[in-house]
């Protein structure tokens, strides 16, 4: 009894004395080699995602340098029906001319909504505008009032409308357009059945000319009353 008795004793001494002759915690720790796996395993998903996360930002950088090249727009001069060419003088003023060696004839058209450009002068990087009494001018900066909707006519003469203005009784659209003299005519006055506002545009740079077909919010008309 005095045997087993101390046998008992030494055996709980083991258990709970850390200085014991069996080593049991030590046999037991294994946690160290667990936690390195698993930050391994942590550190594996973290740099999968960097990865997709880098592979992602590429992207964007794409997307900005085809940005840049739609907003370069197309280099086309426009002769209209008439037998003008749009031109905006050094000074600010638009008329037509019949001669198409000047570099004030030439036009970056570029695309802004669904079939909606603005017009901008190569030469001196204005922009075409339309004001609320149908009248065209030369614009420093680029606005809702530098839209216009493009519309390929049945005779496959392209119109320019102001997206922002129109007549109010009969929702008719205001067009740009030159009378016989080569000078602007009031936006309200132009009919689009009329040689007046028919335009051919001339590419300078490029093969063909679709006209603009990028999605973007359109500004809203601003009905007008005329009587």
């Amino acid at each position: 009894m005095a045997a087993l008795a101390s046998s008992l004793i030494r055996q709980k001494r083991e258990v709970h004395e850390p200085g014991g002759s069996r080593p049991v915690l030590a046999q037991r720790r294994v946690c160290p080699r667990s936690t390195k796996s698993l930050c391994q395993k942590q550190l594996l998903i973290l740099l999968s995602k960097v990865r997709l996360c880098g592979g992602g930002g590429a992207r964007p950088a794409r997307s900005e340098r085809q940005l840049e090249q739609q907003l370069k727009g197309i280099v086309t001069k426009l002769f209209c029906r008439q037998g003008f060419y749009l031109q905006v003088n050094p000074d600010g003023s638009i008329q037509g001319t019949p001669e198409d060696t000047s570099s004030f004839t030439q036009f970056n058209l570029i695309p802004v909504g669904l079939r909606v450009i603005t017009i901008e002068s190569a030469k001196l990087g204005n922009y075409m505008a339309m004001n609320a009494e149908g009248l065209l001018y030369n614009s420093l900066r680029q606005g809702a009032d530098c839209h216009f909707k493009e519309c390929v006519f049945e005779n496959y003469y392209v119109l320019y409308a102001c997206a922002l203005y129109r007549q109010r009784r009969s929702g008719r659209a205001w067009y740009m357009g030159l009378d016989k003299e080569g000078r602007v005519m009031k936006g309200n006055r132009v009919k689009k059945t009329k040689a007046a506002a028919h335009f051919v545009p001339k590419l300078l740079e490029g093969d063909s000319y679709i006209p603009a077909c990028h999605s973007a919010p359109k500004p809203k008309p601003h009905i007008l009353f005329f009587g």
